[in-house]
């Protein structure tokens, strides 16, 4: 199984340089003899081996964290402050669902959007369908915008509509997650590029989130099935972390985000966060960060595709 996880892992680096080619065949064949001398519960070193292999040459500061099956973890580089950027999205849907249960509101209650909550110079698919306001909304179809396109006016209404940052940031909280902030609007990070800066999250903190969000019941089930299904549908940044597993019969649900550059010319954050369902009935929760690169939108996707495909591989062959 080993020697298939390498084949594969090879077999998806060939599509890249000869030189990434040679550096990641000196990489892997150095694993290869490494590997039969541990135990399987040190298997996570393994990957933590490979997952540092590749971010290596990378000009930014990456950060990864997995959790197999609820229980095995592989965290490398953990301990920054990485922006959450549009990742945030997937903690404020969890809390819209906790304010509906606690309400007792229906996802398809609905909220009314004016023109001023419509602002002209953000990245916005709801404001290009209503660009006057002055229409009723359900919670549902705002929830669809924020997951599945990463709409920032949509996700600053439903910031409004539970009560503010600090409530999600609260309820987050609650699960008995850390190491995160949420604290700015999409408005106000759009003000002040700085802000994107104060939403942030540790790798760990985000994979863990995922998997108590898969397995931890804490929203109602109805709720919890949608927002599955629209991670799973999710239509933004197919080059990260689905881009390895097409074909395969994985089912891979995220949410990503994708910054600006900050005044030193660098992307404030590209990521991909989510869950991976294998054919067998096993699971795995994956979050990879990139913060404050120097290169482009491509090369950061690239990056995170090439750690999707060695965890995959990785989780294959236990």
């Amino acid at each position: 199984m080993r020697s298939r996880w390498i084949s594969n892992v090879r077999s998806y680096f060939g599509r890249f340089s000869l030189h990434r080619l040679i550096m990641r065949k000196v990489i892997v064949l150095a694993i290869v003899s490494a590997v039969a001398l541990f135990p399987v519960a040190l298997r996570g070193n393994t990957l933590e081996t490979v997952i540092r292999s590749l971010i290596d040459s990378a000009d930014a500061q990456v950060g990864v964290a997995v959790i197999i099956e609820g229980k095995d973890t592989v965290a490398v580089n953990d301990d920054g402050r990485y922006p959450l950027m549009s990742v945030v999205k997937f903690h404020q849907a969890l809390a819209v669902a906790d304010f509906l249960g606690r309400t007792g509101g229906a996802i398809n209650d609905t909220v009314f959007v004016s023109k001023d909550m419509l602002r002209p110079d953000t990245y916005s698919p709801l404001r290009d369908k209503f660009p006057d306001g002055g229409v009723s909304v359900t919670v549902h179809r705002l929830l669809d915008y924020t997951l599945l396109l990463s709409d920032n006016n949509a996700c600053d209404i439903l910031f409004n509509y539970v009560g503010g940052t600090s409530v999600v940031d609260d309820y987050i909280r609650s699960l008995g997650v850390d190491e995160f902030a949420i604290t700015a609007t999409e408005d106000e990070m759009h003000g002040d590029l700085s802000l994107c800066y104060s939403n942030w999250s540790s790798p760990l903190a985000a994979a863990s989130l995922v998997d108590i969000f898969l397995n931890g019941n804490i929203i109602r089930p109805d709720l919890q099935k949608y927002i599955k299904g629209a991670m799973i549908a999710c239509s933004t940044g197919t080059d990260r972390l689905p881009a390895p597993l097409k074909g395969t019969g994985a089912v891979i649900g995220h949410k990503t985000g994708t910054g600006g550059r900050n005044r030193d010319g660098r992307i404030v954050g590209i990521n991909d966060v989510g869950f991976v369902l294998l054919p067998d009935g096993r699971y795995y929760t994956i979050a990879v960060f990139v913060k404050d690169m120097a290169g482009d939108n491509d090369e950061a996707a690239h990056l995170i595709a090439e750690i999707s495909a060695a965890v995959y591989h990785y989780v294959l062959s236990m």
